[in-house]
């Protein structure tokens, strides 16, 4: 499994009318795939015409959600040059359904009084997800938030009391509750509250739209504003929110671009 693709670029010579096309790893791009890499210092990327931000020393992430289509389509422009537009193939991949009985019936299909809360929360969540800072935190790679069996993939679909629900866009690792959990990166806090799905949650900031969520947390260490290293502690895991027992879910985003976790952490 690759867990983090790394885009070959050639040099970008001045002199060069527009940049040479890039090579790319195939295995490397798929649905869920988080894809970084660095270009040289005044290198311009846009992915399906969106600018994509380049750190200091040239480094830029993307990534494709869960339902990407077959194919998209990055343009690079070298500092001087024109631009060169390539299509990208994005690997389709197959999904686990799974299926969650005995859920309380309020959790599945939570009661009108409380909808007023979940659309505000989701707004808030909205709103956060379109943070674009500049520190290029994520180029340092990612490790294990917990080790623990895993059992939650990103990907699949779950079947709630016999229901059909949105994909699990996340990674769910049991560990019992009072587990420490550590930052999966080096970031800074956007959030650290209780939501009604998530429980005690907290959202770490990456740079370039890059985020990290862990959620159902039975404690919250940090605090909104927050500079956290790689592995420092985040808390505790728990069962709050809409969960079946302790564990943790672990999320990762491009924007609001759900993206498959496990792609991004060391194997084993």
């Amino acid at each position: 499994m690759i867990r983090r693709a790394l885009l070959a670029l050639p040099a970008l010579a001045l002199a060069r009318p527009a940049a040479a096309a890039l090579s790319l790893p195939a295995a490397a791009l798929a649905q869920g795939g988080f894809v970084t890499g660095r270009v040289p210092p005044g290198t311009a990327l846009a992915l399906e015409g969106k600018p994509l931000r380049i750190g200091p020393r040239g480094e830029f992430v993307f990534g494709f959600g869960r339902d990407h289509g077959p194919h998209a389509m990055l343009s690079v422009t070298p500092p001087g040059g024109r631009p060169a537009r390539q299509r990208l193939a994005v690997a389709r991949r197959p999904w686990n359904i799974q299926r969650l009985q005995g859920l309380p019936g309020a959790m599945v299909t939570p009661p009108p009084e409380t909808m007023e809360r979940i659309v505000r929360e989701r707004e808030t969540l909205a709103a956060l997800r379109r943070t674009d800072s500049a520190t290029p935190w994520f180029a340092a790679g990612f490790r294990w938030p917990a080790q623990g069996r895993i059992s939650g993939v990103y990907g699949s679909q779950r079947i709630l009391n016999g229901e059909p629900r949105a994909p699990h866009l996340g990674l769910d690792i049991a560990v019992p509750a009072g587990t420490v959990l550590h930052a999966a990166a080096a970031g800074e806090v956007l959030l650290a509250e209780e939501l009604y799905f998530t429980g005690l949650t907290t959202i770490l900031d990456h740079g370039h739209g890059v985020q990290t969520l862990y959620a159902h947390m039975s404690r919250l260490d940090l605090a909104p504003g927050q500079r956290v290293a790689a592995g420092e502690p985040v808390g505790l895991s728990g069962a709050t929110g809409r969960v079946t027992g302790p564990h943790l879910h672990f999320g990762l985003t491009w924007f609001a671009t759900w993206l498959d976790p496990q792609r991004v952490l060391p194997a084993g």
